[in-house]
């Protein structure tokens, strides 16, 4: 079972439980923290796959 099996009803759920413990403020700072991780991490594969050429 790979993440590929995860319809939308179970994203959904994900997204529920994730809003109840979390809160609105909170999910919205850690979806910003994750993305900014995220971009950050491509940037630094770019710049690393530059360098070698």
């Amino acid at each position: 079972m790979g993440f590929g099996s995860i319809g939308a009803a179970e994203l959904v759920v994900i997204l529920v439980v994730a809003l109840l413990v979390f809160g609105p403020s909170r999910l919205a700072e850690i979806g910003s923290s994750l993305g900014k991780a995220v971009r950050d991490f491509r940037k630094a594969l770019q710049d690393d796959a530059h360098r070698d050429v």
